[in-house]
């Protein structure tokens, strides 16, 4: 399974770059872009939009020259909706684990037989279910996709097998500096408490019950929760076999959403860890969600730190001190908040003099203008790896499905571009004084002792 609340990258955070806040949902055509600017326009196609009988919107981005199909459902069934440790990514985990008419064994058999993929992705907010398939094995994909979907059984000895599983891989990693600084970060952003910032016990799997995992399918795997979108070679027929799935799902209860608290940040952290010869170190701040007019611009200041092998804290830490292999920065987003991070890993020795060495880099940032070949470098960059997630049906689907949850449209992947492109670095300097200001700043070290 891909988990995508992980930082650094996710494919998620990439496709942000295409979300924008200015225009209401639906998908009109992309508009061009500026002949004077000498970059050519996306030309994306429109998605067409069907809402079906039980509310469940469906969009569709077909691509006719390819001969693949991928039908992702959308779910608003992620870590914050649940009251159950564990129990929202076990629900998703094990909902192709035994169906009512199918073994864990026959679904994944099946799946093979045609050459078909199935994935499970799950954040702090939705869960991503994805079908991707050879479109003339369609039918064939799409009957093992409604009984995953619709029917999932959750046979005991499969939720014993997964919590026992689970259980085991979480203690393991959370041994590792890396784990130990990410969901520490979490924590002081956030608070212990609040939903984004909540890590439960492992020893939670050991009394998680089948019950809870079908009561948390059952109010948050609804028709009222639910989102589809189908790109690639899809015609009626497929579009029928779709709706015949998603039409089938039931209103929910009107189940309550979680209570976001305010954020209860802490800006200095520091776990112990006896015996590392590494420590992993996480500095960042709360900022806001994509729909931020800044969000973008942010970004670019991102990339600028550490958005690709080249920038500043890569030539500082990493090519003149030889303090790290990598170091990366990004801006994180969830549905109701957004953070920008810096991660790296450093010998324990080293420490205190890699974060000196990060903090006079969002310093020099914050107080002298970039060169402009510079700047010129990371927009070209950051437009490169937007083409990169462009380049197929399933990428425009990803940025799509962003920007559904956006609550815009496929023309903010122009706009936002363009918002780029016109980055000047007097807008860098600004964005890096107005919120990476050293007090702001929430800093996470575990190893060093």
């Amino acid at each position: 399974m891909k988990t995508t609340d992980k930082f650094p990258h996710t494919a998620r955070q990439a496709a942000s770059l295409a979300c924008d806040a200015s225009l209401p949902a639906g998908f009109p055509a992309a508009s061009p872009a500026d002949p004077a600017s000498g970059s050519p326009s996306l030309g994306l196609a429109p998605a067409q939009r069907r809402t079906l009988p039980n509310g469940v919107a469906l969009y569709v981005l077909a691509a006719d020259e390819f001969e693949v199909l991928r039908t992702t459902f959308v779910f608003r069934a992620g870590s914050t909706r649940q009251r159950v440790p564990f129990s929202a990514s076990a629900t998703a985990n094990l909902l192709s684990e035994g169906t009512r008419d199918l073994s864990a064994a026959e679904v994944a058999e099946r799946l093979d037989y045609y050459g078909s993929w199935y994935d499970v992705s799950i954040d702090r907010d939705y869960v991503y279910i994805s079908f991707a398939m050879l479109s003339k094995f369609a039918r064939e994909t799409l009957e093992v996709a409604g009984q995953v979907l619709l029917h999932p059984a959750f046979p005991e000895r499969e939720v014993a097998t997964y919590c026992a599983e689970r259980r085991q891989r979480l203690a393991i990693e959370r041994t590792k500096v890396d784990v130990e600084a990410r969901e520490a970060f979490a924590r002081a952003l956030f608070g212990a408490r609040h939903p984004y910032g909540i890590s439960s016990d492992e020893r939670a799997y050991d009394t998680l019950t089948r019950d809870e995992i079908e009561a948390f399918y059952r109010r948050w795997y609804t028709a009222d929760n639910c989102f589809v979108v189908c790109s690639g070679r899809v015609g009626e027929a497929e579009i029928a076999a779709v709706e015949a799935i998603a039409s089938r799902l039931v209103q929910g209860d009107g189940a309550a959403a979680p209570r976001f608290p305010a954020p209860a940040t802490q800006h200095e952290v520091r776990v112990a860890h006896p015996g590392a010869v590494q420590s992993s170190i996480r500095i960042g701040r709360l900022l806001f969600p994509r729909t931020h007019p800044d969000f973008v611009g942010m970004q670019v200041v991102a990339a600028a730190l550490g958005g690709y092998f080249g920038s500043r804290l890569m030539q500082n830490l990493r090519e003149r001190n030889g303090y790290t292999y990598g170091v990366v920065a990004a801006m994180v987003n969830f549905e109701r908040a957004g953070y920008l991070a810096i991660a790296t890993q450093v010998g324990t020795e080293v420490t205190q003099a890699a974060l000196d060495a990060i903090y006079a880099e969002i310093e020099r940032l914050r107080t002298e203008p970039m060169p402009d070949e510079e700047l010129a470098l990371v927009k070209r960059i950051m437009e490169g790896e937007m083409m990169r997630i462009l380049d197929g049906p399933f990428g425009i689907a990803d940025v799509a499905i962003e920007n559904i949850l956006c609550g815009t449209d496929n023309g903010a992947i122009e706009r936002n571009l363009a918002a780029i492109r016109a980055m000047t670095p007097a807008d860098v300097q600004r964005l890096a004084a107005r919120y990476l200001a050293r007090e702001e700043l929430v800093t996470v070290v575990a190893g060093d002792s």
